[in-house]
């Protein structure tokens, strides 16, 4: 397998972790991405135990460590009183029961991080202003070909081309995509700007009727990431980069509490974006190419594993191709079959928390704290969360686990 070459259309943070991962096992490999820079884009993004342990493997933990912010723990607060419950803890118990810890960071750092490390193994491994437009192969090769007229090829491709994935819809039969009424503001606020109660180092998911709020710190907790959903089924427009006001999105949270209303006011420039659901693919694979991440099973952000699913991917379809017998094409169909049902089940539980948190009953003072009380029950949140948290692609022995049919 150390002969390959494999070509990865797509420089986000599941493509560089393939890379990376690929190129650490000896296995030849060239980045195609469209932009015409690597930037710092995004905001902040949440990585679970079972994140951070494939990033612990693929060595980064010493490029991270002034990069992440370890918080204290996550709460669930009310969202017009501000009534906290403790959801979990985030710091030594997280990694005495995980054997890994929970690191929020911002996308930018984590993407710096893992191209750091790419072009440290192989300087030349990324290509930019790559746009794809088609995809083509035979029983010998694979070739992407890009917007600029040029084309290239190599033993196999992996589409890490995200949500609006060229070869997904090129090669399978794409679930069509479905506005979900849900509209989400996302920024960052400078954590000396804000009320000192708000500078506690924890995360929160304010939840409320019609919305809910997520906060964390990042940045080494010089900066709170804020995002708020809510719903609103006239935005329609699937990016991150379109600019609002202050004032709108303090409109779409005019009745919260106090508190939420002065994080948005802190906020640099609140972006807003609607939030489109896909039914995950039944199969990503077809003779020398590949999917992962958002390409093949993209998820709503309600259980922030969506990019820790491009994360385990990349490692494990590393681990498939340098230590599984067989051809090449065996250990794409073999990466698929280990990742198939997971990934599934999150983007299900993804979409399933969306009712949780913005539930009608959020709105009657009575009810609402016993909702809360119920829905973040110690036991059920050790059962939405412990499996997520405990999946280990770096066993010795996980290759040997049986695939489902």
């Amino acid at each position: 397998m150390s002969a390959l070459k494999v070509l990865i259309a797509g420089g986000g943070i599941g493509g560089l972790s393939a890379a990376l991962a690929l190129l650490q096992r000896g296995i030849d490999v060239e980045i195609f991405e469209q932009a015409d820079a690597f930037r710092e884009v995004g905001a902040g993004i949440q990585v679970a135990p079972n994140g951070t342990r494939v990033l612990r493997a693929l060595g980064l933990e010493p490029a991270l460590e002034d990069r992440v912010c370890n918080a204290a723990g996550k709460e669930v607060r009310l969202w017009n009183t501000g009534q906290t419950w403790k959801l979990f803890d985030l710091g030594e118990d997280c990694v005495r029961r995980f054997g890994a810890p929970y690191w929020l960071v911002h996308r930018g750092d984590l993407h710096a991080a893992l191209y750091e490390a790419v072009i440290a193994l192989k300087p030349d491994a990324a290509h930019l202003n790559k746009r794809c437009i088609a995809i083509e192969q035979d029983e010998h090769s694979a070739t992407l070909r890009f917007a600029d007229g040029t084309s290239a090829t190599g033993d196999l491709v992996v589409g890490a081309d995200g949500v609006h994935s060229i070869i997904r819809d090129a090669l399978f039969n794409s679930p069509k995509s479905q506005f979900t009424g849900l509209m989400a503001w996302r920024g960052l606020a400078k954590t000396e700007d804000l009320i000192p109660e708000l500078r506690r180092p924890v995360g929160t998911n304010w939840v409320g009727p019609g919305g809910h709020v997520i906060t964390y710190p990042i940045k080494g907790g010089k900066v709170l990431n804020f995002v708020g959903l809510v719903e609103n089924v006239t935005w329609t427009k699937e990016t991150w980069n379109e600019a609002g006001t202050i004032e709108e999105c303090l409109a779409d949270f005019q009745n919260w509490h106090p508190h939420i209303h002065s994080m948005i006011k802190a906020l640099d420039i609140p972006y807003r974006w609607a939030l489109v659901g896909r039914e995950p693919l039944q199969t990503w694979t077809k003779g020398r190419i590949t999917l992962l991440g958002d390409a093949c099973h993209p998820t709503l952000p309600f259980l922030a594993q969506g990019a820790i699913m491009a994360i385990e991917d990349g490692y494990v379809l590393a681990r498939c191709l340098k230590e599984l017998p067989g051809t090449p094409m065996d250990a794409l169909k073999r990466y698929e079959g280990l990742r198939h049902e997971r990934t599934t089940k999150i983007v299900n539980g993804s979409a399933a928390n969306t009712k949780r948190f913005h539930n009608p009953v959020l709105a009657d003072p009575v009810g609402a704290v016993a909702y809360i009380e119920s829905e973040w029950e110690p036991d059920k949140v050790r059962l939405r969360y412990d499996w997520l948290f405990e999946y280990d692609p770096t066993r010795p022995d996980f290759l040997a686990v049986p695939e489902v049919a």
